[in-house]
C-alpha cells in the first residue's frame, strides 16, 4: 500500500496527515468464477415502436440513425474497456439480435430467464451485459449578436447568428446471472452535451452543428467504457491523521516518516507504547494501527487502534475503529469479487 506524507500539520497541530492508497470495491459484484460473458444491444427500437420513435426524434431535432449508432458505440466501448481490464477472458457481442426496446427512453421489462439462459449458452457466456436504452434528446436555440466584420472598406456592421444545441444522452445497462436468475445491476447514465455553431443567418449558424453526431458517438463509447469500470475495484486516494508530538521519539519519527522511512518510525512509536504517560503511550498505539494499515494489515490496525482507544481513552482512535471497520467489510467484499 503506497503512503505519501503531506508536508503540513492538520487542523490538530499534535498530528500530520498522511495519504494512502486503499483499494475500493468495486460497486458490482461480479462472481470470481465467472470468466466468460455476452454483450446484447438491446436499445434498437422494435417495428412496432419505429413510427413512433421517428415521431419523437423529428420534434427532438434527432437524425433517424443517431440512437442506432449511439448505441453501437456504446456497446464498443463496453466491450473494449471489458477486454482491456483482462476480468473476463472471453466477451462476445450477440450479433444474431432480435431484441428491441420502444426506444422512447423508457426501460423495457426484463428479459425472460429462458431466453438469457439460452443466449448465454449460444455464446459460451455465463453472464449477459445487456444495453436496454440508448436515447437522445436534443434542443436548439438561437440569437442574433452585432458584431463588426473586416472587409476591404474596413469594419462595416453586421448581425451573426449562433445556435446552441444542448443533447440529453441517457443510458440504462443491466447485468443477468442466468444461474441465480438475478440481475446483478440496472443503472442508468445520463451525459448532458453542449454544441455551438455560427454563421450569416440561421442557416448557417444550424449547419455548424453536423458533427455533433461523432461527438454524441464519441460520448457514447465513453459512457460504455464507464459502465464496465463498475465491475472492477478501483484504487482511492485517502487521508489519515497520525501523532508527531509528544516526546523526542516523536519527533525523530515524523523526520523518519517524512523521508519515507516507515519502518524506523514505527520502531520508535512502538518503543513509546510502553510509555508510563497514558497519553503517549495512546499516541503510539493509534500510530501503530496507522502503520499496520500502510502496511495492509488491518487486522493489526484495529487491535491497535481498540487498544489506543479502550487502555488509554484516546479519541482520535474510536473514528479510526469505525473507519478501519469499514476496510474489512471491503475487503471482505474483495474477496468475493475475487480480487478483481
Amino acid at each position: 500500500m503506497a503512503a505519501t506524507i503531506i508536508a503540513a500539520l492538520s487542523s490538530c497541530s499534535s498530528t500530520q496527515l498522511v495519504h494512502i492508497s486503499v483499494l475500493e470495491p468495486a460497486a458490482v459484484t461480479i462472481p470470481k468464477d465467472v470468466k466468460n460473458v455476452a454483450v446484447l444491444n438491446r436499445s434498437i427500437p422494435g417495428k412496432q415502436n419505429k413510427v413512433i420513435d421517428a415521431v419523437d426524434k423529428i420534434f427532438t431535432l434527432e437524425g433517424p440513425n443517431l440512437d442506432r449508432e449511439g448505441g453501437i458505440a456504446g456497446i464498443n466501448g463496453l466491450m473494449d474497456e471489458l477486454l482491456k481490464n483482462k476480468r473476463f477472458e472471453f466477451v462476445n457481442n450477440v450479433t444474431n439480435n432480435t431484441y428491441t426496446t420502444t426506444g422512447t427512453g423508457v426501460i423495457s421489462n426484463p428479459l425472460d430467464w429462458n431466453e438469457v439462459s439460452r443466449i448465454c449458452a449460444e455464446n459460451n457466456a455465463q453472464l449477459l451485459f445487456a444495453l436496454e436504452v440508448f436515447d437522445t434528446d436534443s434542443k436548439v436555440s438561437y440569437a442574433a449578436n452585432q458584431v463588426s466584420i473586416n472587409t476591404p472598406l474596413g469594419k462595416v456592421p453586421a448581425i451573426e447568428h449562433r445556435a446552441t444545441m444542448q443533447t440529453f444522452v441517457k443510458t440504462i445497462w443491466r447485468i443477468y446471472d442466468p444461474s441465480s436468475k438475478t440481475i446483478l445491476d440496472e443503472s442508468p447514465m445520463a451525459t448532458n452535451l453542449s454544441y455551438y455553431g455560427k454563421g450569416i443567418n440561421p442557416v448557417i449558424a444550424a449547419g455548424a452543428l453536423i458533427d455533433r453526431k461523432e461527438a454524441v458517438k464519441q460520448v457514447a463509447n465513453r459512457v460504455g467504457q464507464y459502465y464496465a469500470l463498475r465491475i472492477i475495484p478501483n484504487w482511492e486516494r485517502v487521508t489519515r491523521d497520525y501523532f508527531v508530538k509528544g516526546t523526542d521519539n516523536f519527533d525523530m519519527a515524523r523526520r523518519k516518516a517524512n523521508s519515507g522511512n516507515w519502518d524506523g518510525a514505527a520502531a520508535l512509536w512502538l518503543s513509546e507504547t510502553k510509555n508510563s504517560s497514558g497519553k503517549i503511550a495512546g499516541r503510539a498505539c493509534y500510530n501503530m494501527a496507522i502503520i499496520s494499515e500502510i502496511n495492509g494489515d488491518i487486522e493489526q490496525a484495529m487491535k491497535w487502534a481498540q487498544k489506543s482507544y479502550e487502555d488509554y481513552g484516546n479519541k482520535l482512535a474510536l473514528r479510526y475503529v469505525n473507519i478501519l471497520r469499514y476496510r474489512r467489510q471491503s475487503n471482505e467484499i474483495l474477496e468475493q469479487q475475487g480480487g478483481q
